[in-house]
């Protein structure tokens, strides 16, 4: 199927937003799709990729649709010659509209984050429920569960295939925004595993990105969502070693940056920041700019990062948002200004006991020449993180004992 698989992925949304429309079941037409696209898989590699692929799935999906309805014959052979007669035909492409919209049911507020995932993979992005068990490595069964309960939800709230009200809109393309971000981080950086990344979940989360850029092209934070994973996806090339091993920012070989995506990345945010209202994934992206602007890591400007954290702490404050202005902070001011920072965040519950908060500690206590006290934090990160690579990573540091005056830590 390898080589039908993007084609595949990118008819399903289209083929889910067409049967959604037209009979509404959004639970069951999504089924229904999912049954046609493996049809597809099956048959097209034998007998070839028809000359309409979108209307044979629409067809085939309708005709899944009703077996899955478990209809009379009567009733079956109804609903499909009603199907075969609608004003928009079988084969009928979806609006940019319907695009938006299955994105944003996908996102519906009832479910939980885990659910807007697994569903926006599956419906939108294509991917088979095995396939999102895989990336994120859990049970295929697991992944099932979180679908059905997100369709069943979805059905309870009475949800229907439209655009939400304008009032509700901002808020729902907020959290599409956050879903998307959330594959993003996943496929970067694993949250477990003996891979650093997931590929396949960072080319899923920039591939839908771009399809949502396309849909509201003057919406700011999309387009700063786009830039900020062009920005930081530039740098996979020379983020691990022949072995696999995490070569942290300020050790990389720059050279092997992907040139063409830090260009694209840094002209979208151009454009962003003199025509739309300012947002946190513009100056999170800004941020990855100056990284990348950065020749050399002792070029980096953090006067003007800690800067932009101060930004992103006052619009959109968080955990991961703490640390690195700590980083910032000790970088502009001194470890030791950056360890008193420190020193308060621990009182967060969020952060306390965190892998990455041990590594910022650790990195602080080794730039104070603290050697056995940085030691002591690298070990208890690399035991607090379930990412292979990480921890080897923090583990060589502890066993060492000092870490590169210039490195910086797993924020």
């Amino acid at each position: 199927m390898t080589g039908l698989e993007p084609l595949l992925k990118e008819l399903a949304p289209r083929v889910t937003a067409v049967l959604a429309r037209r009979f509404g079941d959004f639970a069951v037409c999504e089924d229904a799709v999912q049954e046609a696209l493996l049809d597809a898989s099956e048959q097209w590699p034998e007998r070839g990729v028809p000359d309409r692929p979108m209307g044979w799935l629409v067809t085939v999906a309708t005709r899944r649709r009703v077996e899955l309805l478990r209809s009379d014959t009567a009733r079956r052979r109804r609903e499909l010659a009603v199907a075969a007669l609608a004003p928009d035909g079988p084969g009928a492409v979806p609006s940019a509209d319907d695009s938006l919209t299955l994105l944003m049911l996908c996102c519906h507020p009832s479910l939980t984050r885990d659910s807007q995932v697994a569903l926006t993979l599956r419906a939108v992005g294509g991917l088979t429920t095995a396939e999102i068990a895989r990336a994120f490595l859990v049970p295929e069964a697991t992944i099932g569960r979180r679908i059905s309960r997100a369709k069943q939800r979805i059905k309870a709230a009475g949800a229907v295939f439209g655009l939400p009200p304008d009032s509700e809109r901002a808020g729902r393309v907020a959290a599409v925004l956050n879903v998307l971000y959330l594959v993003f981080n996943e496929g970067y950086t694993a949250g477990s595993g003996p891979g650093l990344h997931r590929a396949a979940l960072t080319a899923e989360a920039l591939r839908l990105t771009r399809q949502l850029h396309v849909l509201l092209p003057d919406d700011g934070e999309v387009t700063g969502l786009l830039a900020l994973m062009l920005l930081t996806d530039a740098r996979r090339p020379a983020r691990t070693g022949p072995g696999g091993d995490l070569i942290p920012l300020a050790e990389q070989d720059r050279t092997r940056w992907d040139a063409a995506a830090v260009a694209e990345g840094l002209g979208l945010l151009a454009g962003a920041l003199v025509s739309a209202p300012i947002g946190p994934y513009q100056v999170q992206a800004a941020i990855a700019a100056v990284h990348d602007e950065a020749a050399r890591a002792e070029d980096t400007d953090w006067p003007q990062i800690l800067g932009l954290y101060d930004l992103l702490h006052a619009l959109a404050p968080g955990p991961m948002v703490t640390l690195g202005r700590i980083v910032a902070v000790a970088m502009v001011h001194g470890p030791h200004e950056g360890l008193a920072r420190l020193a308060d965040a621990e009182a967060d519950p969020a952060l306390s006991g965190h892998h990455r908060l041990l590594s910022v500690h650790a990195h602080l206590l080794d730039l104070t020449g603290d050697r056995p006290g940085a030691a002591s934090c690298y070990a208890r990160a690399a035991r607090r993180t379930l990412n292979v690579p990480e921890q080897r990573y923090l583990i060589s540091r502890a066993d060492v004992g000092i870490s590169d005056p210039a490195a910086t830590p797993l924020v």
